[in-house]
């Protein structure tokens, strides 16, 4: 340690815990206690609950369950947790028919089918009439984009033969397509 840091530290007024001015990263001095802000800092207000829910919101969709549920893991009250979402929902900062338009889009973007999106949509606590809505406003060809997962996963010739094609349709089962679609995009005619 220099002559000169150490007539810093024993200013009067100075806390060994503010940053050091002669360290070039501006680093604080291990103090090992947390100590409140010095003089002239101010201490960050934590944010209220619609604060939070707020700042989730404007990065990506959520429902108001997923919402309500992310709230309450950073330690927001229950009811403080529901009131914050009514509000935003009130507001129109949060809307579970935009959520669910918003994860159709992204995940049939994905490579994934109606029936996985159906059941993911249906854990988000949303109504059955709200899904359906959400699925037929998708205006999306699904049976094309079974045909893009299959090219994607087997070239551009398509599976070859019976075991490429029931490889295939599992990949698309897994995936949350329907039967139709699965034929469809397993049979490699090129005149479809």
């Amino acid at each position: 340690m220099t002559q000169d840091s150490r007539d810093q530290d024993s200013l009067p007024g100075r806390d060994p815990g503010q940053d050091d001015p002669a360290r070039p990263d501006g680093a604080a001095a291990a103090s090992g206690t947390d100590d409140p802000p010095g003089p002239g800092r101010r201490r960050r207000p934590q944010p209220t609950p619609v604060q939070r829910a707020l700042g989730l919101l404007v990065r990506r969709e959520h429902s108001r369950r997923e919402l309500t549920r992310k709230l309450a893991a950073r330690g927001v009250e229950a009811g403080e947790a529901a009131a914050a979402v009514e509000r935003l929902a009130g507001e129109g900062w949060q809307d579970d028919t935009r959520f669910a338009e918003s994860l159709v889009r992204s995940r049939a973007g994905a490579g994934y089918g109606p029936l996985y999106i159906r059941a993911e949509l249906g854990t988000h606590g949303l109504g059955g009439e709200a899904v359906a809505a959400a699925l037929e406003g998708f205006e999306g060809d699904w049976t094309g984009i079974a045909r893009d997962l299959v090219r994607r996963r087997f070239g551009p010739a398509g599976p070859t033969d019976l075991a490429q094609r029931r490889k295939a349709a599992d990949l698309l089962a897994r995936r949350g397509f329907d039967g139709d679609s699965i034929r469809a995009a397993t049979r490699w005619d090129l005149d479809d």
